[in-house]
């Protein structure tokens, strides 16, 4: 059962001697919405809600509206893919493939979230509205996400980064606190500014705990940022969206091809497709099918013929 949402909010904020930003976001209302879709294991409602988590802090740094950005996490271990999509102004949706994983805890009692991701590669795609979008792939260092996040912004942005996620299970697997910290030095970052952020970076060692007795935003960022004179910039609010629809679903059905969708209407007698990221259910009847590839039979010819009058014009 899907909780009663509160408002997910990212806080945004730079240091004043312009060494340092950071972005706070408390996801707990969005991780318990996607425990709500995927009905998930602890562990696995760690490992996803870590990465929606990361996801939408990197999402906030997009340049323009309309831009979006995916991770994912290929690993080796049980939960297989993990992906979290994210827009320009953070919201996220996402999935994860095996949301019933099991493995044993830590021996200190955590759950062993790089155990349910394994080896294998983290891969983030921004779609900035060019002709392709930009891939960029690094290994999956640990598993736990933060580490992760931290060495592709390292090695694929050449961006020093500190990060921090959690995400508290409760006894009744609904999600008690979550949430996330971010913080990226700037070029020429004063070194004073520097040693005080690395010895704050102690204090973030349990993050989900902190918004799980009910530290704000603001004063996770005060405790970050402690001894170091900041602005703040704003606090936005971010929400876990599924923008699916029966349109864009028809559209990828005709993507399967019209061969294999006459196959399981002689099997099933319908296609039923089930979002990834919501659960919502889209049921096509063979007339439906049919008219589906019907128009998008035209709207091929449509272009054709117009790619023809381009090129006589030429």
């Amino acid at each position: 059962m899907i909780q009663e949402k509160k408002q997910s909010k990212i806080l945004r904020a730079m240091s004043q001697d312009g060494s340092a930003r950071i972005f706070v976001i408390n996801s707990t209302d969005i991780v318990n919405t996607a425990i709500g879709y995927h009905h998930t294991t602890p562990t696995a409602s760690a490992a996803l809600g870590r990465t929606l988590t990361a996801a939408s802090l990197m999402g906030v740094q997009l340049k323009e509206k309309g831009n979006m950005l995916t991770l994912a996490f290929r690993g080796d271990g049980p939960a297989g893919t993990i992906l979290a999509t994210t827009d320009y102004y953070g919201n996220v949706k996402g999935y994860i493939q095996n949301p019933l994983v099991d493995v044993p805890k830590k021996f200190n009692g955590k759950l062993n979230v790089s155990a349910a991701v394994g080896r294998g590669y983290m891969t983030v795609s921004k779609d900035l509205g060019m002709r392709e979008p930009y891939v960029s792939q690094s290994p999956i260092v640990s598993g736990e996400i933060a580490e992760d996040i931290t060495n592709y912004y390292a090695t694929s942005e050449q961006t020093p980064t500190l990060c921090a996620l959690g995400v508290l299970v409760d006894v009744d697997y609904t999600c008690k606190g979550a949430g996330g910290v971010l913080i990226q030095l700037l070029p020429f970052a004063d070194e004073h500014t520097i040693d005080l952020i690395e010895r704050n970076a102690q204090f973030l060692s349990s993050v989900s705990n902190l918004f799980a007795s009910g530290k704000s935003n603001e004063e996770i960022l005060a405790t970050a940022f402690q001894d170091i004179p900041y602005d703040l910039f704003d606090e936005i609010s971010v929400d876990y969206v599924c923008d699916c629809s029966r349109e864009r679903t028809g559209r990828a059905l005709v993507t399967v091809g019209k061969k294999e969708v006459d196959d399981i209407l002689a099997e099933q007698g319908q296609v039923e497709v089930c979002c990834h990221f919501c659960d919502k259910k889209y049921v096509f009847t063979p007339e439906d099918c049919e008219k589906l590839f019907r128009d998008a039979e035209k709207e091929a010819e449509a272009d054709a013929a117009a790619d023809t009058e381009d090129k006589e014009e030429k």
